[in-house]
């Protein structure tokens, strides 16, 4: 495997860990730990004698400014070594997109849509910000795709129009489930026979009364993609991957209600969900491949030297 193949899968796995992390950020009602300042955390570059909160506030804006550097460099590493071709667009798109997700990520603390924050406008930026989140993703582990020797997409057929919704249907269950995880959070149960009663009653706050469709949608949607990926990609190890965290993430779905959503298992949630949208998104590349005959996706252009 190339360098820069490597290089890019480090750049996705760690975007990874610091989406986790701000999740973790979500779940702790730590989103307040650097007031409302931004970049600077409580007026200060580095917060002396911080709380928990903080701490953990901090760590994810430090480690999203390391994730954004690793991508500045991924960007201009694919634009000298591979322009143009999918690695580069793909790398390209991971750069914009990580622009957003950082202004996303500061317009959270800036219009104060944090703690204990139950605003409409809260959950709607929120739904934005993952939708962004996931697309980044998918930009990333397609760059890494594309350089670990895979040629580009072909969008056509009715295996991309199946493809495509399943795709669709992965987003729609990633923003209810967005909406599911702040109601979690700024609604605790006591049990679930209270939770059900809270999310079924009119008396209840919009946004408990929203998160009752999650189950629902991810049920239909996860029943969809395993479908599909049971038709397309029969024998085909991607395939295999995507029904088997389906089938793993409606699991983690039930014991996350099961056990009123306890932060730890708030995150072994949405990796599972990451993983399965990769999954999803490489699976769908590979069964989109172009031909053969085509030009290779992997092909570094020559670096400019200097006559002697």
């Amino acid at each position: 495997m190339r360098r820069f193949a490597k290089f890019a899968w480090a750049v996705l796995g760690f975007n990874l860990l610091v989406i986790l992390w701000g999740a973790l950020v979500r779940a702790s009602r730590s989103g307040e730990g650097c007031g409302d300042h931004w970049p600077l955390c409580n007026g200060t570059v580095i917060p002396h004698a911080a709380e928990i909160a903080t701490i953990i506030e901090f760590t994810h804006r430090a480690t999203t400014g390391i994730a954004f550097f690793s991508v500045v460099a991924m960007a201009l590493w694919a634009f000298r070594a591979y322009r143009p071709g999918p690695i580069w667009r793909g790398a390209m798109a991971s750069l914009v997109l990580i622009v957003t997700e950082a202004l996303l990520g500061a317009g959270l603390v800036l219009f104060r849509y944090t703690g204990a924050d139950v605003s409409a406008g809260r959950a709607i930026y929120l739904s934005a910000h993952l939708v962004n989140t996931l697309l980044m993703l998918a930009a990333m582990a397609l760059t890494a795709w594309w350089a670990s020797g895979h040629r580009g997409i072909e969008w056509s057929g009715k295996s991309s129009r199946l493809l495509g919704w399943a795709i669709v249907a992965a987003l729609i269950v990633g923003v209810s489930g967005a909406i599911a995880a702040l109601s979690d959070t700024l609604f605790p149960q006591t049990s679930l026979r209270a939770g059900l009663e809270a999310d079924f009653s009119s008396a209840s706050p919009m946004l408990m009364r929203l998160r009752i469709w999650h189950p629902a949608i991810a049920v239909a949607a996860g029943l969809y993609i395993a479908a599909v990926a049971m038709r397309l990609g029969r024998g085909l190890r991607l395939g295999m991957a995507v029904i088997a965290l389906v089938g793993l993430q409606l699991a983690a779905g039930v014991v996350n209600l099961a056990l009123l959503a306890p932060v730890w298992m708030q995150l072994v949630h949405l990796l599972l969900a990451d993983l399965l949208w990769i999954a999803l998104v490489l699976f769908s590349a590979d069964i989109l491949e172009k031909p053969l005959s085509d030009k290779p996706a992997v092909r570094p252009r020559p670096m400019a030297t200097v006559p002697r």
